[in-house]
């Protein structure tokens, strides 16, 4: 691949560090593929996969993963090839890679399709083709029908577009070759669990970067109907994450030890929807709080999950539901 040469100016422009403290050219390729939500998706489909109680090699699962990070990363760098144009005009997003010009649009997009294929190709070897066919729909889904349709025509983008980092704990349990023993209720509830708990989040942080979705005229829910209608909605979406988070005690399978942690996290963050609904006028401290917890709140859900069911198959069988 032809790499973009960088320049003092264009960092200078972006605000950036132009001397020999700047990014390197693979710290850049790196951040192209947002590392962090990367992290947090392969997290999910780890899970995903932990609950398959498969007999997959331990070798072909960490393969199965790499291919589902490989994935996530391959989308957003799609997302970022694609809205370098909204990215420029946000304080957010101003300094990513293609958006301050450290990479060239084309490279970008090559970028993208490369890990997106690889990540395909791995995960049909190690997961099989079930899972990497999901895997390939999940990034279009993202890549095309969120990125370049949903965000920027529909208020709606946030909500619809949820069901592409929904996906990854269905890919982690297809990937795992699950059991006949092993419950299909499990990977649904983990998607639902994702998919209801994205508006609130995205909404939070909307709230926070409102001046900038304005400005890239992104038509995000506070943006279009203002903030009271976005605490409104916030605070819905919080209210039905509690009996979701239930759930999965409810339908077998887990301790009572889970079933108390996640009402206690869930009550928590209706707890900080309630307290921004309370005030009339939504407080950057007020929704940087939700927006905290939210991240807390799913590593935390997902986390109790894989040890919960961990531990009941070792020697917690006396705390089952």
């Amino acid at each position: 691949m032809a790499l973009a040469r960088r320049s003092s100016q264009a960092h200078a422009a972006a605000g950036l560090p132009v001397a020999a403290d700047r990014p390197s050219e693979i710290e850049d390729f790196l951040a192209l593929t947002k590392p962090r939500i990367v992290l947090l998706t392969t997290f999910t489909a780890l899970c995903g996969m932990v609950l398959a109680d498969g007999n997959s090699h331990i070798v072909l699962n960490i393969i199965a993963l790499l291919a589902v990070a490989m994935g996530a990363g391959g989308a957003a760098a799609f997302n970022m090839w694609y809205d370098r144009d909204i990215d420029r005009l946000m304080l957010r997003t101003r300094t990513r890679p293609v958006a301050c010009g450290t990479i060239a649009p084309s490279d970008a997009f090559v970028f993208a399709m490369t890990l997106s294929l690889l990540a395909f190709a791995l995960l049909g070897f190690a997961g099989g083709w079930g899972a990497a066919l999901l895997l390939a729909c999940t990034i279009l889904f993202y890549s095309v029908f969120y990125t370049m349709f949903l965000k920027r025509r529909t208020v709606f983008n946030t909500v619809i577009g949820g069901a592409a980092g929904a996906a990854p704990p269905f890919i982690g349990w297809l990937a795992a070759s699950p059991s006949s023993q092993a419950s299909l209720a499990d990977p649904f509830l983990l998607c639902a669990l994702i998919f209801l708990w994205t508006p609130p989040h995205s909404w939070a942080l909307a709230l926070l970067r409102r001046d900038d979705y304005k400005r890239a005229q992104v038509p995000v829910l506070p943006v279009v109907y203002g903030e009271k209608r976005t605490k409104q909605q916030i605070l819905l979406y919080s209210l039905t994450l509690l009996p979701l988070a239930l759930a999965f005690a409810w339908q077998g399978g887990t301790s009572w030890i889970y079933g108390g942690i996640a009402f206690v996290l869930s009550l928590r963050f209706v707890f900080y929807a309630l307290l921004m609904n309370r005030k009339k006028e939504t407080s950057l401290r007020s929704a940087g709080a939700l927006f905290g917890f939210s991240i807390v709140y799913m590593i935390l859900m997902f986390a109790l999950r894989i040890v919960d069911h961990i531990a009941l198959q070792q020697s917690w069988h006396w705390f089952s539901i």
